[in-house]
């Protein structure tokens, strides 16, 4: 049961899914700010645990020993692990440029909550079997390429117009519509998918996607509080996206994808029994999915998201 003192949104068993919270829940910096963090987080969302998962919650010995799931949960855990500490990195530009003390307090918020991402899901490759003295060169064996096609290019872009440009509005465009907002869907897929397989995954992407509805709702907040104050910046925001749109549509994000998927697939055809009519979304069991299904879908939840969110802020010439 939800404690008073903790919001429905922050709680474990309460927040809804990544999906519904981001379509649906409207929050503002004002309101989340680092006390609401102090309050909700710590004891709502992470129930005092900060690895994210409940001690005696491990992945399965199918994913634990070498083979495909082995691999496509390793390679996925090592880029994001290195997506969230470039967020990490690049919030502390925000943190410094917030125009007020409210904005101040949710990103420095937001900051530990995505260094505590990168930790969790580095910290989860210990239970695959990675030495604790091999895990950064681990992370750089299985990540190092898709970081350098993927992460670097938009960590260059977002720094631009963080650190070169000081433009604390145009961050929080970049961040909320150009980073979260695509990668977020995936995440939610992320755990529906790991949920039989390795529950200690998916409890840990359930954490971060709780987080990430707090980031997605209160980014979009500022976004339109602003456009309503500031209407004349609309077009250079729509420039902004127009041009993050233009970088995303070069990246290799769908080879990336697909190689994992593909992994995944394998575990499938090998250990699908152990799915039994798990869904992966309501009436598809994950058992019978293809890894263009579901990379479609989570294509179409980014989509859906980004509209949603969009016409929210005021931006709905960018659909």
């Amino acid at each position: 049961m939800t404690s008073p003192n903790i919001p429905s949104e922050a709680d474990w068993e309460q927040a809804p899914s990544l999906m519904d919270g981001a379509l649906n829940l409207e929050l503002s910096a004002a309101t989340c700010d680092l006390a609401y963090w102090l309050r909700s987080v710590p004891q709502g969302t992470l129930r005092g645990q900060v690895l994210g998962h409940a001690d005696d919650v491990r992945p399965l010995d199918v994913v634990r020993r070498e083979g495909p799931l082995n691999s496509a949960i390793k390679q996925e855990l090592a880029f994001r692990s290195l997506a969230e500490e470039k967020a990490t990195r690049a919030i502390g530009h925000m943190v410094a440029l917030a125009p007020d003390n409210n904005c101040m307090e949710f990103y420095a918020t937001q900051l530990v909550d995505e260094a505590r991402h990168a930790m969790v899901f580095r910290g989860h490759l210990l239970q695959l079997g990675t030495a604790p003295h091999e895990l950064t060169a681990e992370v750089d064996r299985l990540a190092a390429e898709d970081r350098d096609a993927i992460l670097v290019p938009l960590e260059d872009f977002g720094l631009r117009v963080l650190r070169d440009e000081r433009d604390f509005i145009g961050g929080v465009l970049v961040l909320t519509v150009l980073v979260e907002g695509v990668l977020a869907p995936a995440a939610e897929l992320s755990e529906r998918k790991w949920r039989v397989f390795d529950p200690a995954a998916a409890d840990i992407e359930r954490g971060a996607g709780i987080d990430e509805i707090r980031h997605l709702t209160v980014g979009s907040s500022i976004l339109r509080e602003h456009l309503l104050k500031h209407p004349e910046d609309k077009p250079r925001l729509l420039e902004l996206m127009a041009e993050g749109y233009e970088l995303w549509g070069r990246l290799p994000t769908t080879d990336q994808l697909m190689r994992r998927e593909t992994l995944f697939q394998q575990g499938i055809d090998e250990h699908g029994h152990l799915l039994g009519d798990y869904e992966a979304w309501p009436g598809r069991r994950l058992a019978d999915t293809t890894p263009e299904e579901r990379m479609e879908t989570g294509r179409a939840w980014a989509q859906k998201m980004q509209h949603t969110r969009l016409a929210y802020m005021g931006l709905e010439e960018a659909i």
